[in-house]
């Protein structure tokens, strides 16, 4: 049956419609609606109709986030008809056409890129903004063709060149009309399981077809393994906000598509929340952003001039079931918009760590938009590399990156026996507290999480947690830090348990009289093997400053112990009774001793509280 699909290529005036093919189904969905154009979430109109939303990139601002205002509306189609058509039918039937795209260039040229790669590197990363960023440029173009027919052609040349989407599609709305072969579903609710699979690394295929060599170089590569690890810890911040019981991952995998091979994870829970809900708590994947993502949003905006419209938002499809409503939203990238006016925009963007080689990120951007590109017909198509690199070797090479990870993430989190105790986590600007609070809780502490600018000034709860953010910890005039002196003062004087991580471990470092300085090289990401008071931990490290003292000894202020690197006097940690801290952070994925750790640290404070003779802070309100 394909009577709406042949309607869209014959029709005088092409009603909305979106056709959809997934991954691996052997058909795809033609979808044919009314369009309603919402503000917010939670404004999309679910009921007995299925929807299709273009969700644009400005809606980051519904999180608090920072972007550049373009007032992209989120675009819904509200589907009033449907079938499902063979591939193979619709492959006969969907246009084959000329070249339609002239005028091909990029809005940011090759050198200018590089530029803001090693920007990015020096004054981001550098300064202790975050671990990884991407920043868009766009290859753009122009055509006179129907807006139905030229997003419908380019959606058959991706099906049939393209390979490893996760949904290729076309749509045709008022004004506004896309094709194109995303890789990645950012997230996904089908009957309360909730998956994310965050896609990172990226392989390009040689032009000699046959490059095994560099394949096994790219999957031994540090930067790239590092690279997917970080959007792994981002999007498990994510999974554990919408789902009680956390996230638990599963790879990792190859992707392969036409010019590219990624690596991915698969992440799942269960959650009971609204879709919509689902969705705003994870606007948006850390591949097209960055982490953490409160400040990613803030480098963005700093880094790209334009507005990304809707690059790096979502397409979700709400799909009414018995006694709920199911989501899937792929990223929206790798895709070509094409506008009234016919003006055609393909932004792409690559990811930027400290290990970033600006040329390397250029050809990157250019083999991400070669995929569309060769389907608006302006580059050759590619020919499939020849892989002999055997399936079993290949596996064996990817799960060996697991042993380097903490297993809590990557099996069943049975709750243990209650402590009866209570936390409060100070979110310092960095998601991580949602993780930090499910690991609390998994250890039978109820916790609860509160932005840094809404925390009281005495909490009332059995212990508080300080935790990480962005920034520079020495920079008194960052209202953050500013606040987390007078909140760390204050938890001091009372005498009552606290714990203080990354850049909260930082200002109480500076508080009991240790100096903070730069490190020779940020360490983003990064596992490393270190001593936590007689105890050597393998813990994850996210942090460009650090405190500075020597191993086994006492602060001069507060009396805290010290547990530093022997030789560069780097401080992992500091303790007192009733009092703990340490640099890196023990809820990442990178840390797989990193519960045990948050354990022994808790056992500590816990028991400091009925030891401790008098409050640390005594006298220090003013520090």
């Amino acid at each position: 049956m394909t009577r709406l699909l042949s309607s869209l290529l014959t029709a005088h005036q092409t009603p909305a419609f979106a056709v959809i093919h997934r991954e691996r189904e052997p058909t795809l969905d033609v979808l044919v609606g009314d369009v309603v154009d919402v503000d917010r979430l939670a404004d999309i109109p679910l009921g007995d109709a299925e929807v299709l939303a273009l969700v644009p990139f400005r809606q980051v601002r519904e999180r608090g986030f920072d972007a550049h205002d373009d007032d992209a509306p989120i675009r819904c189609l509200v589907v009033r008809d449907r079938e499902s058509v063979p591939v193979d039918e619709a492959l006969r039937l969907l246009p084959r056409h000329p070249v339609v795209v002239g005028d091909l260039d990029v809005d940011v040229s090759d050198d200018e890129y590089a530029g803001i790669v090693r920007r990015v590197i020096e004054e981001e990363i550098g300064r202790g903004e975050g671990a990884n960023f991407v920043i868009r440029r766009e290859f753009t173009g122009s055509t006179d063709a129907a807006p139905a027919a030229a997003v419908l052609g380019w959606m058959r040349e991706l099906l049939e060149h393209e390979s490893g989407a996760y949904w290729t599609f076309a749509l045709g709305t008022p004004g506004l009309a896309a094709a194109g072969a995303t890789p990645e579903r950012h997230v996904s609710s089908i009957d309360g399981v909730v998956s994310m699979n965050p896609i990172s690394g990226t392989f390009r295929h040689g032009e000699a077809g046959r490059d095994d060599a560099a394949l096994l170089a790219f999957l031994d590569d540090v930067k790239e393994r590092e690279e997917l690890v970080m959007v792994v810890d981002e999007e498990l911040k994510m999974m554990s906000a919408v789902c009680p019981d956390g996230g638990r991952i599963r790879g990792p995998f190859l992707k392969r598509m036409s010019r590219l091979t990624h690596t991915e994870y698969l992440l799942e829970g269960r959650s009971t929340l609204d879709p919509r809900e689902v969705l705003r708590h994870t606007m948006f994947a850390p591949t097209v952003t960055g982490s953490p993502i409160g400040n990613a949003c803030a480098v963005i905006a700093r880094h790209e001039t334009t507005p990304r419209g809707y690059y790096g938002g979502v397409l979700a499809r709400f799909t009414p079931r018995a006694g709920g409503v199911d989501l899937d939203a792929p990223i929206l990238i790798r895709t070509a918009y094409l506008d009234a006016a016919g003006r055609v925009r393909v932004p792409v963007g690559a990811t930027l760590v400290r290990h970033s080689d600006p040329a390397g990120e250029v050809a990157e951007t250019r083999a991400k938009a070669a995929g569309v590109l060769t389907a608006l017909g302006a580059l050759p198509r590619a020919t499939a590399p020849e892989r002999h690199v055997d399936a079993v070797h290949l596996d064996s090479l990817l799960a060996a990156r697991n042993d380097r990870l903490a297993a809590f993430w990557r099996s069943p989190q049975a709750a243990r026996s209650s402590r009866h105790a209570s936390a409060i986590v100070i979110d310092a600007g960095d998601d991580f507290t949602t993780m930090l609070a499910h690991q609390l809780r998994h250890l039978g502490i109820d916790a609860r999480v509160v932005p840094w600018n809404a925390a009281p000034d005495e909490a009332s709860e059995d212990l508080v947690v300080f935790g990480p953010g962005p920034g520079d910890p020495r920079n008194a005039a960052d209202p953050r830090v500013a606040r987390l002196r007078e909140l760390i003062a204050a938890r001091l004087a009372s005498g009552r348990p606290m714990l203080a991580v990354c850049l909260s471990h930082q200002v109480l470092a500076d508080v009991a009289g240790l100096p903070i300085a730069p490190l020779p090289t940020p360490r983003q990401g990064v596992q490393l093997e270190v001593d936590v008071f007689g105890e050597r931990a393998a813990i994850g490290f996210y942090n460009t400053f650090s405190a500075l003292a020597p191993a086994g000894s006492t602060t001069p202020r507060l009396g805290l112990e010290v547990a530093a690197d022997a030789g560069t006097g780097v401080v992992h940690a500091m303790r007192a009774a009733g009092v703990a801290s340490v640099q890196g952070h023990l809820e990442s994925v990178t840390s797989p001793d990193g519960l045990a750790t948050l354990e022994r640290l808790l056992d500590d404070v816990l028991a400091g509280q009925e030891v401790a003779s008098a409050p640390l802070g005594a006298g220090m309100a003013g520090a």
